[in-house]
């Protein structure tokens, strides 16, 4: 049986600030268009973390009996360690996943904005065959296209949208910029897991590039926000401020330009989920002061 600390690993508390720094961000551009209602925003962010914890469970449990997890460097994985049983994974998973849809529910019914329950079945769909179902698109290079359109645009607008009504250009460019961000993450996961993955026929994004390619990618994605920043600054001289964030960056970017491997690569996808978490933050921020 898994210990309590094995299914909080398990989780993967690292990939959280994905699902935070979305709404962080909305709930900025909502107080920006007049609009911020703090329990919408609650319900949003609880949404966002529920179905983040349930993707997290679902890979693991998918990836788990497909034997990709076996080798793996890393986090815990709960079925490929062998520490929780399959269907005890499969269980949690589906549970979060079907809390988000309820909270969702509750929040389009209360809102009214009904076109969102599509949305929302498309995330809850998205989150199983990541690496659910028997062709996962997570395992044909597909997954950073997910990860940016449900934990940037998807989450960042949805939240603005639900209380608003409407959204901002402010708003689309602050999305793209957290899903960059988000993508940022998964990449340097999948940089980590290239050799493991070649092993047992993984073709991520990753894999697809190459080493060198998916460092350049990263460095890419990283660079995308602070483009974004001075463009808002350009009309919104405070959301300048998000640019002292980049200071943040620079263990990560050295981990990843020096060559860094395997284990060396873990605390990039942390810092880079922090630095996510205080560029949305001050943003967030500045857009609801201007």
């Amino acid at each position: 049986m898994a210990t309590v600390a094995e299914w909080i690993e398990g989780a993967r508390p690292r990939t959280l600030p994905n699902a935070v720094a979305p709404v962080v961000a909305g709930i900025g551009l909502a107080i920006q268009l007049g609009a911020f209602t703090w329990w919408q925003s609650l319900l949003a962010l609880l949404v966002a973390l529920s179905l983040i914890i349930g993707v997290n469970f679902a890979n693991d449990y998918s990836d788990g009996i497909r034997g990709t997890d076996e080798n793996r460097v890393g986090p815990l994985r709960l079925v490929g360690s062998g520490v929780a049983a399959p269907k005890l994974v499969l269980t949690a998973a589906l549970a979060c996943l079907g809390l988000a849809g309820v909270l969702g529910l509750v929040l389009v019914i209360a809102t009214g904005r009904w076109w969102l329950l599509v949305m929302g079945a498309v995330c809850i769909l998205g989150a199983w065959f990541y690496t659910g179902g028997k062709k996962p698109y997570g395992y044909v290079g597909l997954g950073e296209i997910a990860v940016f359109v449900f934990f940037g645009l998807a989450a960042v607008l949805g939240t603005v949208y639900v209380q608003a009504g409407k959204v901002s250009w402010e708003a689309v460019g602050t999305a793209i910029a957290v899903g960059c961000f988000s993508t940022g993450v998964l990449t340097a996961n999948n940089l980590r897991d290239i050799p493991t993955d070649r092993e047992v026929g993984k073709k991520t994004l990753a894999v697809r590039l190459g080493d060198s390619g998916t460092r350049r990618f990263y460095l890419l994605l990283i660079t995308v926000p602070y483009v974004v920043s001075i463009i808002l600054g350009i009309a919104h001289p405070l959301a300048l401020i998000a640019l002292i964030t980049a200071a943040m960056l620079i263990t990560p970017v050295k981990a990843i330009t020096s060559g860094g491997t395997g284990r060396g690569l873990i605390p990039v996808l942390r810092d880079t989920g922090l630095v996510m978490l205080a560029w949305s933050v001050l943003t967030a921020i500045a857009l609801a002061l201007s």
